[in-house]
């Protein structure tokens, strides 16, 4: 998880460790250069406070803790406007300042899931994909959607992946699983009831299946083989739409598309050409 959304996260906080990641957040380019004694004054706390806020949040000590702080700082000050991901425009907005809001938002969001992706486990992920016979997608509402364009791609590349919760279908899908096969699952929450059971049973009967969500603390991934997590300021109810999510999602399912491709790029470019020649120029020609 990114430092400032760390900083943010003050479940786990105590009042002092709240306050002291409050001023770091309202303070961020002056903070970030702050002596361990000067902060500690603006804050009215001590050393060990921020020493141990620091520990608490997986740095060795201060220094560390800076560091990465002075560099979140720096690409925060280089990136786009940050919109709001609920309301990202107003009343009173025009078309043009809401059209740049709206790529404002988009960027920030692609920047924000890059700046979280863990690589190993994105190839992992394509590994388990690519070797599986076939791949269920669990998604419901808008992720539905995204799941459909990463059905839709899978076919370039001879991968023929099934909605499972498509005509109410899940539970005769989710029963014909085997190891040989994968499930995927698509949350922003991860929370969904069904996909829980789905994913106890995949997990009782070693059934490979992948995560894909905003949520950290998500009950299907410990049940999960692989996991992505690309966590925005997104709220779960309280918002003009999804926009923040699905571009996640869009983004996370393109790459992980693009790494199977890469992974047999010749072989598939090669059945491209053929494709391309039977469609356009040969018997499945339909123009």
């Amino acid at each position: 998880m990114l430092i400032l959304d760390q900083l943010k996260q003050t479940a786990d906080f105590t009042a002092t460790e709240t306050r002291i990641a409050d001023y770091l957040l309202q303070h961020l380019d002056t903070a970030k250069a702050m002596y361990l004694k000067d902060l500690a004054t603006a804050t009215y706390t001590s050393h060990s406070a921020i020493i141990r806020l620091a520990q608490k949040l997986g740095y060795r000590g201060f220094r560390d803790f800076q560091q990465t702080l002075t560099t979140a700082a720096v690409a925060q000050a280089r990136t786009v406007t940050e919109v709001d991901a609920n309301f990202p425009f107003a009343a009173e907005d025009d078309p043009q300042a809401i059209a740049k809001k709206m790529a404002d938002l988009t960027v920030t969001t692609v920047q924000r899931s890059f700046d979280q992706l863990d690589t190993a486990t994105l190839t992992a992920m394509a590994q388990t994909l690519d070797q599986a016979e076939r791949i269920f997608i669990f998604s419901q509402g808008d992720s539905q959607l995204r799941a459909r364009s990463f059905q839709n791609k899978l076919i370039k590349i001879n991968k023929f992946a099934i909605i499972a919760e498509e005509y109410a279908d899940d539970a005769w899908n989710a029963a014909s699983l085997t190891s040989r096969d994968c499930a995927l699952f698509i949350s922003y929450a991860g929370t969904t009831k069904v996909h829980q059971q789905f994913a106890t049973y995949f997990h009782d009967q070693q059934i490979p299946s992948l995560v894909i969500t905003g949520n950290a603390n998500a009950p299907l991934i410990p049940l999960s083989s692989q996991h992505l997590i690309s966590l925005q300021s997104e709220n779960g109810f309280a918002k003009i739409g999804t926009f923040a999510s699905q571009t996640a999602f869009e983004y996370l399912l393109d790459t992980l598309f693009s790494v199977m491709y890469a992974q047999h790029f010749q072989q598939h470019l090669s059945n491209l050409q053929q494709k391309q020649q039977l469609i356009q120029d040969g018997p499945l020609t339909t123009k």
